[in-house]
């Protein structure tokens, strides 16, 4: 069990329905990751932005 099996994949054949569904579900799930995102970042623009007060 211990060899070790490299796979190169070439092609994948997938319906375009299928990648439709797929690619709506992508979207979908990105959704809530950019409010996250979004939230971290306002709370670092708040604090540089606050440090920047405290120099002057």
């Amino acid at each position: 069990m211990s060899e070790e099996q490299r796979v190169i994949v070439t092609d994948i054949r997938m319906p375009f329905m299928s990648m439709v569904v797929f690619m709506v579900k992508w979207v979908i799930a990105s959704i809530p990751a950019f409010f996250v995102l979004a939230i971290i970042a306002s709370i670092f623009m708040g604090i540089i932005g606050g440090m920047g007060r405290m120099m002057h």
